[in-house]
């Protein structure tokens, strides 16, 4: 009897120690889901007395606001991967984002969208994405600035489609791709009818380079050119240049270019000034800023002075119109726009 319940016991313990093995080999083959996010707030002053600078969030004057709580859920297992984000508040709900409507909703999707690597150099991804115009995003984690630039505003945030990309090696790799035909959009109107394209350079260490097409039928044709260049451990210089065209029987778009240099000054606080020239061209399509055949001139002067994951924002940005398209604290028109607003932000 006792070697019977001696055997049993020896069967258990090696069922058991087997069971843990398979649970720590399938623990090890399947990475945890990954949560990242950020939450913001924001102050904002503007010497007008009200909302004057017509360009993305952060519109609220002499109010402390909210920006949005952005929740990303992230997971790879071996070849294939996905990505979904969510945002809550007015910083990303959908009626925020231009020609995307104004759906009611309190909360938006940044990004949904699974991957497959085909091979190492060769990846494939379909569904609804950031897009890959231009230098600023949505979340302030990605951006220096807090307020956003007139190029931004106008250009795209978001584009669902099916896109290839392959790296031929670590300093070039080329991304093609058909997205819907509306820009901002989770379904298309008349269909995958938009080509987007992108070539990615990395001629030097710290130097990337991104050349960026989208153009269709519906949302118009857009070049852009997304560069940054990490020339010192201390000083950053990034550039976006941009071109729009309207489409679809309309005339108008426009050119803009923006610098950005940035230097650091400690370990916990870098200075940054952003510096933009935006045009609209002649014609009858709507914009966020200058009348058609206008221009703005826009600098920013903003610092990020980070705590842990605590960033606070201070920022200073002046806008100079060639037409009197903005108005002074008693409604009469001018041509200047001043405004002041300290953010902070969480990331996670």
């Amino acid at each position: 009897m006792k070697k019977t319940a001696l055997l049993l016991c020896l069967l258990a313990s090696a069922a058991f120690t087997v069971k843990a093995q398979d649970t720590t080999k399938t623990a090890a083959a399947d990475p945890p889901l990954t949560i990242t996010g950020s939450v913001d707030a924001y102050y904002k002053y503007d010497f007008a007395k009200h909302s004057n600078i017509p360009t993305s969030f952060a519109t609220d004057h002499n109010s402390m606001s909210i920006g949005m709580v952005d929740l990303g859920l992230k997971k790879k297992v071996g070849k294939a991967a996905f990505v979904g984000e969510l945002s809550f508040g007015p910083r990303g709900q959908g009626q925020s984002l231009p020609n995307a409507g104004d759906n009611g909703d309190s909360f938006h999707i940044q990004n949904l969208y699974m991957s497959y690597d085909v091979t190492d150099k060769f990846v494939l991804t379909g569904g609804y994405m950031a897009t890959f115009i231009g230098y600023e995003v949505i979340s302030p984690t990605g951006n220096f600035n807090y307020s956003t630039s007139y190029m931004f505003t106008n250009g795209p945030f978001q584009n669902a489609g099916f896109k290839a990309t392959y790296s031929f090696s670590d300093k070039v790799s080329l991304m093609a791709g058909i997205f819907n035909d509306q820009w901002n959009a989770y379904k298309a109107n008349t269909g995958l009818n938009n080509f987007g394209a992108q070539l990615m350079i990395a001629p030097v260490k710290g130097w990337t380079a991104y050349l960026n097409v989208i153009t269709g039928g519906t949302a118009g044709t857009e070049f852009d050119l997304t560069t940054a260049y990490q020339i010192t451990d201390a000083f950053k210089l990034g550039l976006n240049a941009a071109d729009y065209k309207a489409t679809n029987g309309v005339k108008g778009g426009f050119t803009g270019v923006a610098l950005y240099p940035q230097i650091a000054v400690s370990k916990s606080v870098t200075f940054g000034l952003r510096g933009e020239y935006f045009k609209t061209k002649t014609g009858d399509f709507s914009l966020a800023g200058p009348a058609p055949g206008d221009h703005v001139t826009a600098i920013t002067l903003t610092s990020n002075i980070k705590a842990g994951p605590l960033t606070l924002i201070p920022e200073i940005r002046l806008d100079n119109n060639s037409a009197e398209a903005f108005t002074k604290s008693m409604g009469d028109p001018t041509k200047h726009a001043q405004q002041f607003l300290i953010a902070a932000v969480y990331a996670f």
